[in-house]
């Protein structure tokens, strides 16, 4: 057995020096212009460019570099001097063909496309076409199959004005089909903080981070996946404040942190301890952990009636703003300590250590991401986490409340205008009226439909409005076979990716501008928006020169096809709308007129302006009027039972990546280099399977449907994680995640349990 002082770990700090080098080294591998320091120090500001990597706030009292690692690399990965050109098609070894065997880091280092192909089936290369000829090909395509069988997919990064016309195009074409990024990540959060709080996304404004006494993590990494974020989190430490966190691998943005924004810090090394509890529990064992610690609320505030001392559950708010707390503190009661020590992979003593924090703290905020909203029960995950913050009135009232962490820049936003397949979401009525046609009333598809229409053959078009969907979609060898197969794929994109290579038997690649670039329409360099975590909108103005002068902005290629695939009609003022966003973003308060008031006014605020939300202001718009407690059916969030030989397996992004993009080959943040052909294990499996710490292994998806999914050639590395939890990473991984292995009710792809077995190579 390897010991455990050997385990792959990274020792040192998130931020620092480290995060210094993870940038210097995307700067020499893009070859970026120097003049890429005048783009950073935009980033984030009033009359700037908002972040094009996460979706994390942007504080009003901004600092001079407003930007973290992950954000700098995505910048200078779009702002690359490399070129992919139409000569790069006419080289011998570029076959379409031939590209599948380049890594993804590969065909993105490519470069920034330059002009509009399609792809030539005789050749088996794309090759360089007039937008004229696409648009009118794209037109005639979707216009020679059936209305139901075009998806319109959107990724998540295209602004407020593109994506409101784009699910306008969707829905006067003739469908609701309009999945989204959302669909594979935070979907649960929409469909599970809705039914219990009447709300689709996370209750906190900036302000309420500054005031909090303690975060309680669940399943979410700040060091990877939003560094931003640990400015604050080092703020409630210095002011005295408490972090836990409960995740089944140690994330060092969640151990320590160097502030590479001070001077102090940078030169003495000084470091931040974060989590003050860092809790290991099984993948899929929140429930039972969440459990835990509202059964310990419960026996406090049971002792303290007892002693005639104040209450420890806030039964006044319990009363005035809750349903199903008699029935859920009775669960609690009955929970017996041996099944959620069972469930969770904790200990007693150390839910009752965390219990005591929160119980302790007067405002608290519970932060997730997707290790909660990617399991066959994330819905009853984050039900469970409203549960522990309805007890003590954690949720509506300043320095507390409810916080997933979104990934995509706009991915929310998109959500808000429209990009939306359910049609209860949209006002449709209002469409009707500011636009003259009748809009489909049918619900479209989710990403899961759609595959699902792939696989079988029902679904024929598709259109992708950035993304890579091919690469981050479950099942991929399938979905490799059925993408290829369909009558029509459009790709708007900024790179080549994976997702081009398997053509359809129209295909076309659009080239986009990036968001830091000049988008010059008639009426000038235009204004684009997007929307945060917090429901904040925020304004962006490129100031690059584009990239190519044959490259269209998001929202041109958007009216380009409407105008070849829709019937015209007085109301769609497609050319009108390209030439001046602004009037776009009046159409948008036209329709969505309580979140979206005096838009083009105050688009540039500092921070962007709040949009709103019911829950912050403890308005519940749930079906009974209040919040709602939630009593648990189980006491995990699998879709399967544990068996001999078979492990939970956690889908998880390197600190080199952002969603599927990867910049290289480094995940220092977990002490891991070179590879991303990487199994971990706890030394404690490996041995009880008889294998050994460097041993090649294949992972094979362990469900009995009939289909075979494995993935090979995988180094197996020792790593702390909890006994029958084992982790490797997206989106390699999603050739092991069947595509009806989702969430129950948002229908989100479970990554981060997926049954699995080990075999020996």
């Amino acid at each position: 057995m390897t010991d455990s002082k050997e385990l792959p770990h990274a020792s040192g700090p998130a931020g620092g020096w480290g995060s210094m080098k993870g940038m210097t080294r995307i700067y020499g591998e893009t070859w970026t212009s120097p003049a890429v320091t005048r783009s950073l120090g935009r980033m984030n500001k009033p009359k700037g460019v908002m972040c094009v990597s996460c979706a994390w706030p942007k504080p009003a009292n901004y600092s001079a570099f407003e930007f973290c690692e992950n954000g700098a690399k995505a910048t200078m990965w779009e702002l690359t001097s490399a070129r992919c050109t139409p000569e790069f098609w006419k080289r011998d070894a570029h076959t379409v063909t031939a590209l599948r065997e380049w890594k993804d880091h590969d065909l993105e280092k490519t470069g920034r496309l330059t002009h509009p192909m399609r792809y030539n089936a005789q050749t088996d290369r794309y090759e360089e076409v007039s937008w004229d000829d696409a648009f009118a090909g794209i037109g005639a395509a979707l216009n020679a199959v059936p209305k139901d069988s075009a998806v319109f997919y959107a990724s998540g990064h295209a602004g407020l004005e593109a994506s409101y016309l784009y699910a306008l195009l969707a829905r006067a074409y003739g469908n609701n089909n309009l999945p989204q990024s959302s669909n594979m990540c935070h979907e649960t959060t929409s469909v599970g903080l809705t039914k219990v709080i009447g709300s689709p996304v996370g209750t906190i404004v900036w302000d309420d981070l500054d005031k909090t006494d303690a975060f309680f993590f669940f399943g979410q990494n700040p060091g990877t996946n939003s560094p931003r974020f640990l400015h604050p989190l080092k703020d409630c430490k210095d002011r005295g404040g408490k972090i836990v966190t409960f995740n089944p691998v140690i994330e060092q943005g969640l151990v320590s942190f160097v502030d590479p924004q001070s001077p102090t810090a940078m030169l003495t090394g000084k470091e931040t301890n974060i989590s003050d509890q860092y809790h290991q529990l099984k993948a899929g064992g929140d429930v039972a952990a969440i459990l835990g610690l509202c059964k310990v609320v419960v026996e406090a505030d049971d002792a303290a009636k007892a002693a005639g001392k104040p209450e420890v559950i806030d039964h006044q708010f319990v009363e005035q703003h809750t349903t199903g707390f008699d029935e859920f503190i009775q669960s609690c009661r009955e929970a017996t300590w041996s099944e959620i020590e069972q469930e969770s992979g904790l200990t007693e003593a150390a839910l009752r250590d965390a219990a005591r924090v929160y119980i302790a703290a007067g405002k608290v905020i519970g932060v997730y991401g997707m290790g909660l909203t990617q399991h066959t029960h994330g819905a009853l995950n984050i039900a469970m986490l409203v549960n522990l913050l309805l007890l003590r009135g954690n949720i509506g009232r300043p320095g507390a409340g409810c916080c997933p962490v979104r990934g995509h820049s706009n991915v929310q936003g998109q959500r808000t205008v429209g990009i939306a397949e359910k049609t209860k979401l949209v006002p449709l009525d209002k469409l009707k009226q500011l636009f003259g046609f009748d809009p489909p009333t049918k619900d479209g598809v989710n990403i899961v439909e759609a595959v699902e229409g792939l696989f079988d053959g029902t679904v024929k078009a598709f259109v992708s409005l950035g993304g890579n969907l091919l690469r981050a979609v479950p099942d991929q060898e399938r979905m490799e076979k059925a993408w290829a197969a369909q009558d029509l794929s459009v790709m708007v994109s900024t790179k080549l990716n994976r997702s081009h290579l398997f053509p359809a038997k129209q295909a076309y690649i659009l080239p986009c501008l990036g968001r830091f670039e000049t988008d010059e329409q008639a009426s000038g360099n235009q204004t684009v928006t997007t929307e945060d975590s917090f429901s904040m909108i925020s304004a962006s103005i490129g100031h690059r020169t584009p990239v190519s002068d044959a490259v269209k902005s998001e929202l041109a290629i958007v009216t380009g096809i409407a105008k070849a695939s829709v019937p015209p009609l007085p109301g769609l003022k497609w050319d009108e709308w390209t030439s001046d966003y602004g009037l776009v973003r009046d159409l948008i308060e036209k329709t969505y007129p309580e979140d979206f008031r005096d838009y083009n006014a105050r688009m540039y605020e500092a921070g962007g302006f709040y949009r709103g939300n019911g829950a912050h202001e403890r308005i519940w718009k749930t079906p009974q009027g209040k919040a709602v407690f939630t009593t648990p059916g189980q006491l995990n969030s699998l879709g399967f039972q544990d068996a001999p030989g078979r492990y939970r397996l956690i889908t998880m992004r390197s600190n080199d990546q952002f969603n599927t993009t990867i910049y290289g080959y480094s995940d220092r943040l977990r002490g891991l280099e070179g590879s991303r052909d990487i199994l971990l294990m706890c030394p404690e499996d490996i041995a009880e399977a008889g294998l050994a710490d460097g041993q090649i292994v294949t992972l094979v998806t362990d469900v009995n449907d009939g289909q075979d999914r494995r993935l090979g050639g995988l180094t197996l590395t020792a790593y702390k994680l909890p006994r029958g939890t084992i982790a490797s990473y997206y989106p390699e991984c999603n050739v092991l995640v069947p595509v009806g292995h989702h969430d129950k009710l948002s229908k989100t792809p479970a990554s981060k349990s997926v049954p699995v077995r080990v075999e020996a190579t």
